[in-house]
Parts: structure tokens; sequence; C-alpha cells
């Protein structure tokens, strides 16, 4: 064998190649054949000895890499073993191109695939939203027609949670709002003299819009909120599963007392609201515009139209339905800890006050044209 060649070891594929004392350009060249030639015998592993490599450039550095990445590309190992001083020191330095190349990431998403990707989850959320719904409308109306009762304890429970408990946010702050109408109202309407029109713009107000959403929103933001992370959390703590192993229905015996809470409590309040709001009104109306409490009854009474505070209660209770099956869709499909849960109730009270908008805006629509 000629000076500064590879010599192979004689005996199984498994013993070393050993490594001249100078790896050069032409002992790198005869080691990489040499690599080959145990690689087309059928080798899956061949070991390099380093132990007698006393010089080695940079030239004989690249072979070296050369040679791992014919490894690597039929499938086999290559090991390199014993090397001391100035060569172990350069085989520093190239070992991150011996080495397997990290996967390349995936390539990114294109415009149809994240469209297609946001369709396909909006299909699958739709898809539990309806699911929800049934079995909601199941055991909250049709099942205690026949027979199977609600559970008027837990029902009672979240009344006074989301009821009881809300009677004094709810009037404070449409009596604020009460104020506000009615002031902003009076600074046009005493331009022409009629600030006894106040009390008509104020009761119809409250009536027929601004009872129902502005309770709708608050509590939205107070229950709603609180249902989705009760829910999340219980789902966290895998309560929900738990219940399920004990063949307990998770709608009867959670979501339907929250549905029936809401149904009763929204519209009370909201009739709340509308007494408050009115009461703002008529203290801007007596203390500051000085009109006399027997005409602002009088006009208040002859604003106030049946009609107009049945419309407010049927909304009311639309936006009931909508924070009930919103807080319960999102509370159950929680994913992740603690994260998962601020996520959730975040998401739950925005798609709440955005659904309430959107609902309000088609009963306003509607009522406008019949």
């Amino acid at each position: 064998m000629q000076p500064g060649s590879a010599t192979p070891t004689p005996g199984r594929d498994e013993e070393p190649l050993v490594a001249p004392a100078r790896l050069s350009q032409e002992a790198g060249r005869a080691l990489l054949e040499a690599v080959r030639a145990r690689l087309a015998a059928g080798a899956s592993r061949v070991r390099v000895d380093l132990r007698g490599v006393e010089q080695m450039d940079t030239q004989g550095a690249a072979f070296l890499q050369l040679a791992a990445r014919t490894a690597r590309g039929r499938g086999a190992e290559l090991r390199l073993e014993g090397a001391r001083g100035r060569a172990a020191e350069l085989l520093e330095l190239v070992r991150p191109a011996l080495e397997e190349p990290p996967p390349s990431p995936p390539p990114a998403e294109g415009l149809l695939e994240r469209l297609g990707g946001r369709a396909f989850a909006a299909r699958e959320e739709l898809r539990a939203a309806a699911a929800l719904t049934v079995d909601l409308l199941y055991w909250a109306v049709l099942a205690p027609l026949r027979g199977r009762g609600l559970r008027w304890g837990a029902l009672l429970d979240e009344l006074h949670e989301m009821g009881v408990r809300a009677l004094g946010i709810v009037a404070l702050l449409n009596f604020l709002l009460g104020v506000i109408i009615a002031l902003l109202s009076a600074a046009q309407l005493k331009q022409f003299g009629a600030t006894i029109y106040v009390a008509d713009l104020v009761v119809v107000a409250f009536a027929r819009e601004l009872g129902a959403f502005l309770t709708a929103i608050i509590v939205s933001a107070r229950s709603g909120a609180a249902i989705t992370a009760e829910l999340a959390t219980m789902r966290v703590r895998e309560e929900i599963d738990a219940l399920r192993s004990m063949g307990l229905n998770v709608a009867r015996f959670l979501l339907v007392p929250k549905l029936w809470a809401l149904l009763l409590a929204v519209p009370a309040l909201t009739v709340l609201a509308m007494a408050a709001g009115n009461a703002g009104g008529s203290f801007v109306g007596i203390s500051i515009l000085g009109e006399s409490p027997a005409a602002w009854w009088n006009e208040l009474v002859a604003a106030a139209a049946l009609g107009d505070i049945l419309q407010g209660l049927f909304k009311s209770g639309i936006f009931a339905v909508i924070i009930a099956l919103v807080a319960c869709h999102n509370g159950l499909r929680v994913e992740g800890g603690a994260r998962g849960i601020g996520l959730a109730t975040t998401r739950s009270v925005v798609i709440d006050i955005f659904l309430i908008i959107v609902a309000d805006m088609a009963f306003a629509t509607f009522f406008f044209f019949v």
C-alpha cells in the first residue's frame, strides 16, 4: 500500500478503518474510497480509527465530512474514533457538518391553506355548538315535559348568583345611563323649549333598547364569564369526565340550571334596568331641567307603550340564551391549563358581546320595518 493511504483492517465490516499519520488530500480521498467500499459491501456502520493521525489539514477534514454525508445518504453511520491533539481540534470545528443536519422546517402555509384551515375549524366549532344547542333544548324543554324534572336546588342557587347579586350593579349603571341620555337629549331639545319630551325619549330608549342591551352586557361580563371559568376549571381538572363516567348527563346536571337561571334573571333585571334608567332621566328632568314632577310623570306614562316593553323583554330572553350557549360552549371546549381557562373566558365574553350587538341590530332592523 502506498504511503498516505487508508489501511482497511482485515476482518468483519465492524472493524475500523485505520487512518494514516498524515491525513491530507490524497489520504482523505483514499479513506473516502475505503468508506464507500464498506458501504457498497452492505455495512450499516463504518468506524474510522484516528488514533494514529498526527497531522490533518482542512482538505482531509473535508473528505471526512464527505464520507459522513455519503454514509448518511445510504442510511449508514460513520463513527470517528480516537482523534487527538490538532486533529481533534480540527475535527471539532467540522463536527456540525459531520452530524446529521436538523430537519428543515415545514414550508409556510399559503393563503389558501390558512383559509381552509380556518374554515374547517369554524365548521367543527359550529358543529359542536349545534350539538350543544340540541342537547340543551332537549334537557331544558322536552325532558321536563316528559317527567324528567329540573334540579330545583341548583336552579335556585344559580338564580341567586346571577339575578339577586346583580341587582345593585344593574340598577346603578342603568340609572347613570339614564342621567347621561337625559342630559344629552336636553342639550338639543332645550333649543326648542321642548325639554319635557326628554321623558319620552328616555322611556322609549330604555323600553326598546337600552334596558335589555346594557343588562345583557353586564350579565355577560359578570355571569357569562363566571360560567365559562367554572366549566373550564372542571374540564381541566377532569371533573366533567368524572361526571360522564358516573353516567350523569353534563347538560342536565350542570348546564340546564344555568340556562333557566339566565332565562329568568335577565328579563327580570331588564325590568329593573328600565325602571332605573327612567329614574335617572326623571332625576335630570325634575332637578336640573326644572320640570314639575306631575308633568314629567304624565309625559312618561303617556310615552310608555306595552309593545315597547314587551319588545325589550323579548330581546332580553334571546340575549340570555346567547349568553348561556356561548359561555357553556367555550367552557366545555377549553384546552390547556390555567392559561387555557383565561383564554376561554376572554373569548366567551368577546363572542357574547359581539353576538348580542349583532342580534340587537337584527331586531332593530326588523322592528323598524314591521
